[in-house]
């Protein structure tokens, strides 16, 4: 069972940088690709990052193209998505998501909250 744990969510002005981080718990970490969703209140759940197996693979929404950066560090199991210049707009509880050739494993979801 792969465990994900979401970090460094809170509160942010807008304009500023946030970088969210995620934990997994499986030693075959490199063999899934991996996504951040989130949702807004209100809203339907967004696909806002991907990253492949390899890490030599991203694509964002149009939302969040040119303002945020997913990457990941394999030998540590990690993944994370660096934001910057953040809107309003962006918040919402955002979701770390493992996606493998049979299963995808959701975290529990981290709170983001862009506001003055």
């Amino acid at each position: 069972q792969l465990q994900l744990v979401e970090s460094g969510g809170g509160l942010v002005q807008p304009g500023g940088p946030l970088t969210l981080s995620c934990a997994a718990s499986v030693f075959t970490f490199s063999q899934y690709a991996m996504r951040w969703y989130r949702q807004g209140a209100g809203k339907e759940r967004e696909l806002v990052a991907h990253i492949n197996s390899k890490g030599d693979l991203t694509n964002y929404a149009e939302s969040v193209k040119g303002r945020f950066t997913m990457s990941r560090d394999n030998a540590k199991n990690i993944v994370s998505l660096q934001m910057t210049s953040l809107k309003p707009e962006d918040t919402a509880v955002y979701y770390c998501v493992a996606a493998g050739a049979l299963h995808v494993y959701w975290g529990h979801g981290i709170q983001v909250i862009v506001s003055s």
